[in-house]
């Protein structure tokens, strides 16, 4: 099974990938039903997840339902319990829109909704990161998980997301975080897919973020907030939601 993954994400394009899952995913939620792991986004229980991974496969990382990954599930959990998205009336900018939260966001009647993507086929708005087709201060929330990451630009990116923020919004900028390194590390002479995905975690990274990424954001104007949201949860919530101990949430906002 690992190996049958591991071959399907590096092989498979994304926005190929995207069109099939939906096609796979009730199959595997059939199969895969129980009682030992819960999926919070539909509150759906498997006996297993799915390993996932483009390097290193991590066991039940992959939600059957939803295709939710531990960071999804960390990320629910945050907005549903910590934040008034769910009843506040917001505008709101969703950049590569996950389809674990796609749908739902677009049925939450106080949010005006918008999708943003370059590649993505279930986006409403084809666009670069680094050059928005936005106003300024449009947005009171923005979400861009695990983007930057692709970014070569990422400071552009960065300061065209505090752009179209409004003063006082609130974005979350997820990404894959190595927090054992003090310094974010790129290598662009590396370009042999394997060994990308080997130390970058994916072979269409550009880096591995460290503990700067923080400061990075800091420097662009952002006021951060770097939320370990494991913590306030007990141990069996993490262990039965199947997630990411110890993984923060940078939650940040334009003063």
């Amino acid at each position: 099974m690992k190996k049958l993954f591991k071959f399907i994400l590096n092989f498979i394009p994304r926005p190929l990938l995207i069109r099939l899952s939906y096609i796979i995913r009730p199959i595997l939620a059939l199969f895969l039903k129980g009682n030992t792991y819960t999926d919070p986004i539909d509150g759906r229980s498997f006996k297993s997840f799915l390993p996932y991974g483009y390097g290193t496969q991590r066991n039940n990382a992959l939600s059957p339902s939803t295709l939710s990954l531990e960071r999804h599930r960390l990320l629910w959990l945050y907005l549903k319990n910590e934040t008034d998205l769910f009843t506040a009336n917001k505008k709101v900018l969703h950049f590569a829109p996950e389809q674990c939260f796609l749908k739902r966001f677009k049925r939450l009647k106080n949010l005006d909704y918008t999708t943003t993507d370059l590649l993505s086929p279930i986006a409403d708005v084809k666009a670069d990161i680094c050059h928005l087709p936005f106003e300024d201060n449009s947005y009171d929330t923005i979400l861009c998980n695990h983007v930057l990451e692709h970014i070569p630009d990422d400071t552009k990116a960065m300061q065209e997301l505090y752009r179209v923020l409004k003063p006082n919004g609130m974005a979350i900028l997820q990404i894959p975080q190595d927090l054992s390194r003090e310094k974010t590390f790129e290598d662009n002479t590396i370009t042999d897919k394997k060994e990308r995905a080997k130390i970058f975690g994916q072979y269409d990274h550009v880096r591995v973020y460290g503990r700067d990424y923080f400061d990075k954001l800091r420097s662009i104007g952002f006021k951060v907030d770097e939320i370990d949201y494991t913590s306030t949860l007990s141990g069996a919530d993490v262990t039965k939601y199947c997630l990411a101990k110890g993984e923060i949430i940078p939650v940040v906002y334009k003063p």
